[in-house]
């Protein structure tokens, strides 16, 4: 699996727990939705800008969203 595509994985995952719309977290983020698409289907690699403003949208530390791509990945691995 590609880190842009576990990143995807995981910002899905997150948007779906808190029952946001791709829309809402592209509005809340500041975003576009159609990035956002791009980004959870692993089509788009996320800028450290984007990852700032999806994880506080999502309501999680930069830092938490990341060591959890590093999991998916290192779990993809096995």
């Amino acid at each position: 699996m590609k880190i842009e595509e576990a990143f995807g994985v995981i910002i899905k995952h997150h948007r779906e727990k808190l029952s946001l719309s791709q829309e809402k977290l592209a509005l809340e983020s500041g975003l576009d939705r159609t990035y956002i698409s791009l980004l959870e289907r692993g089509k788009r690699k996320p800028t450290v800008n984007s990852i700032f403003s999806i994880s506080s949208t999502l309501k999680m530390k930069p830092h938490l969203l990341i060591k959890e791509v590093e999991l998916v990945l290192e779990k993809d691995k096995c």
